[in-house]
């Protein structure tokens, strides 16, 4: 290992953490986004540097990020490789409202003087667009608009240590389980937050290998990527659905933001259900009390099946800048996860 310093930028969204790297010291071989996170999964020195960033004592088990790299053409300002504990990720909403404020406090992406600043970043499951609302040089919400949404089977019956459990499975540029936590006599509360874990790592992965996994254009997208506990808080005084969830992606990661990416596949389910129409806003809070809200901008089909492209508004703040290093003497090297 012959990397020595990192610099990075760290921000949090709706309390999930981003970290994010503008120069990765490591080459990232391939045409587009989606190629390079190929690349990145077969790679020992990109996954080493994944490592650094992500693993205890620099970073911990629920550490998320991203290396900056060129976009796929010329539509987009950058591309994306998101990162986390287990490997690279097809999608992150949270970490694109992160980037999107980067970019903007930085300059990388000019600030538009009516307000409304359009930030396009390219990511392994294909072209999303932000806007980063301002009011003078304060940042005030930021919209991800992401790519078409859907669900892709409803429910579905897992065999889990608390009983059989009824899920729907949808797609949001990373394909989740979704999970009424009461079904499983759970809440999504911090009381609860081991017992949450449990059961999102038993549903992923009696799915992950499943027909329910697949996606349906590209299998480099296949997998249940998490599961998405949920309690249904009915409606609000604006006749909008409200809920809570708690998204377990990855290998037991838990998500302290109502999950960006997430938030949109709930939005394919809810949409497909009835429940949210064109023109009411999904409130999603998370276990943490933090708040995304969510809406449908648009009606497609798409590979087979009637989508919807989701749009959530959420906020993210800079919470510092590091130059974390390696020293080549260290027996610990790139670090170690408890979990």
């Amino acid at each position: 290992m012959t990397i020595h310093q990192v610099p990075t930028t760290d921000y949090h969204t709706g309390g999930e953490p981003f970290r994010i790297v503008p120069e990765p010291p490591v080459a990232i071989e391939g045409a587009t986004v989606a190629e390079r996170r190929m690349f990145a999964i077969g790679n020992a020195g990109v996954d080493n540097l994944r490592k650094l960033l992500c693993f205890e004592p620099r970073g911990h088990a629920d550490m998320y990020g991203g290396f900056i790299t060129p976009p796929d053409d010329e539509g987009a300002h950058f591309g994306v490789l998101f990162w986390h504990k287990d490997g690279f990720s097809t999608a992150c909403g949270h970490g694109s409202i992160a980037l999107a404020v980067w970019a903007v406090q930085t300059g990388r992406v000019a600030r538009d003087p009516s307000g409304s600043t359009t930030v396009v970043i390219d990511v392994p499951s294909g072209r999303v667009t932000l806007r980063v609302h301002t009011a003078g040089e304060r940042i005030t919400a930021v919209d991800f608009v992401n790519v078409p949404s859907y669900r892709l089977a409803e429910r579905v019956t897992v065999a889990t240590s608390r009983g059989d459990v009824v899920v729907d499975v949808a797609y949001g540029g990373a394909i989740y389980a979704h999970l009424e936590a009461a079904g499983a006599g759970l809440a999504v509360t911090p009381e609860h937050y081991a017992d949450l874990i449990a059961i999102g790592r038993e549903v992923k992965w009696a799915l992950n290998d499943s027909e329910y996994a697949r996606h349906p254009a590209d299998d480099r997208l296949s997998g249940i990527y998490g599961t998405i506990l949920y309690d249904d808080l009915g409606i609000d005084e604006n006749g909008n659905p409200h809920q809570r969830n708690v998204t377990v992606f990855a290998d037991g990661q838990v998500d302290r933001s109502p999950c960006g990416s997430g938030t949109c596949s709930r939005v394919a389910v809810l949409a497909a259900t009835g429940r949210l129409k064109p023109g009411q806003t999904l409130v999603h809070d998370s276990i943490v009390g933090t708040r995304f809200h969510a809406r449908i901008v648009a009606e497609s089909a798409v590979d087979g099946y009637a989508a919807i492209i989701p749009e959530v508004t959420g906020k993210a703040f800079r919470t510092g800048e590091h130059r974390f290093e390696l020293d080549p003497a260290d027996d610990l090297g790139t670090g170690f996860v408890l979990r």
